[in-house]
């Protein structure tokens, strides 16, 4: 067990054997400021100013050689030799609403979303809750780091059901083993809940969930929550799923039983390749998911609490295309993965 002392405040946590200071941190109920967890957007570094620190990941992305001069480290990344003495600068919003916690998990169930999309289905030994939208860390039978993941499903206090609807990637190693090798009754870690895009019910405004490809699972995780919170009774839900093919689309049979469904909760799919064979027979929306959103909505988006996520090109063009559209910066939620 380490101890860390921050160098600008009178706090100071202990890190576990394995953890991360980043990790630690959330769990002691500080706002240490992250967003992907992985090592690649860089938002969790940290000056070093005593101690010996280690990257669990060996060339983390968000890591150059002018982090290395100034003794910058990551904070998802970074596992203490011993106590350390670190230069952060806190911040109120990142101080967890739950405390991600370490806990096995066995695989219950798996089902088939699309042709690439599956959905898992864990029970925790350690149950807690998570808020709609967040996400969890993944430990993949025979992977080395951990893969961030986001759940599904909506978790109260005390439950140990967390779902996620994983898409394969390509050539990947995470969802190789998950897609090929984990079968129900199989054990493996979930770390978590962590994550910033979560469901605001406090906002009197109608929700936009704007999902592509991976981006599924925390937008059916808001929609269904914004359903049945009764602070939201009286707002619309707009949800918008974009694929790449016909064959890609998917989200609206996860809405369907929700009460609201076709009158204040409404479903929309974006193609964009109408001309690939896949999508043979598509009569639907085409074209990128941020353009019709804008099309759709258009000076409305102003008024809108607005949710997305997806593959990195989506997310950029969606957020800009929010900013230029005035949607103010508070209203905006995602969670930046690479």
């Amino acid at each position: 067990m380490a101890r860390i002392t921050l160098a600008n405040s009178d706090a100071a946590f202990d890190v576990a054997e394995g953890d991360t200071v980043l990790r630690a941190a959330l769990r002691a109920g500080l706002g240490f400021p992250y967003e992907c967890n992985v090592g690649s957007c860089g938002n969790c570094r940290f000056e070093l100013q005593e101690g010996e620190v280690a990257h669990l990941r060996a060339e983390p992305p968000a890591w150059g050689e002018r982090d290395r001069a100034r003794k910058r480290w990551l904070g998802c990344q970074a596992a203490p030799a011993g106590d350390c003495r670190i230069k952060v600068g806190l911040q109120e919003k990142y101080v967890p609403l739950v405390r991600p916690r370490i806990s096995g998990a066995v695989l219950t169930e798996r089902h088939d979303v699309t042709h690439d999309i599956v959905e898992f289905r864990f029970r925790l030994d350690d149950p807690h809750p998570f808020l709609p939208g967040q996400y969890a860390l993944v430990d993949a039978p025979g992977v080395t780091g951990a893969r961030a993941y986001s759940m599904c499903n909506v978790a109260g206090a005390g439950t140990a059901d967390w779902h996620f609807q994983i898409k394969r990637v390509p050539g990947g190693a995470a969802t190789g083993a998950l897609f090929d090798r984990l079968r129900a009754g199989d054990r493996l870690t979930l770390d978590g809940p962590y994550g910033m895009a979560w469901l605001r019910e406090e906002a009197p405004r109608d929700v936009l969930c704007l999902a592509g490809g991976s981006g599924l699972s925390p937008m059916v995780s808001i929609a269904r929550a914004a359903a049945v919170s009764p602070k939201l009774a009286d707002r619309s839900i707009r949800f918008l799923y974009g694929g790449r093919t016909a064959r890609d689309v998917a989200g609206e049979a996860f809405l369907r039983d929700l009460p609201g469904w076709g009158t204040r909760i409404t479903y929309e799919a974006v193609v964009s390749q109408p001309d690939a064979p896949e999508s043979a027979g598509w009569r639907g929306a085409t074209g990128f998911l941020h353009e019709v959103a804008k099309a759709r909505f258009g000076d409305a988006l102003k008024d809108m609490e607005v949710y997305f996520a997806g593959p990195p090109a989506m997310a950029e063009a969606t957020h800009r295309m929010l900013y230029e559209a005035g949607v103010p910066p508070e209203r905006i939620h995602f969670d930046q993965f690479y």
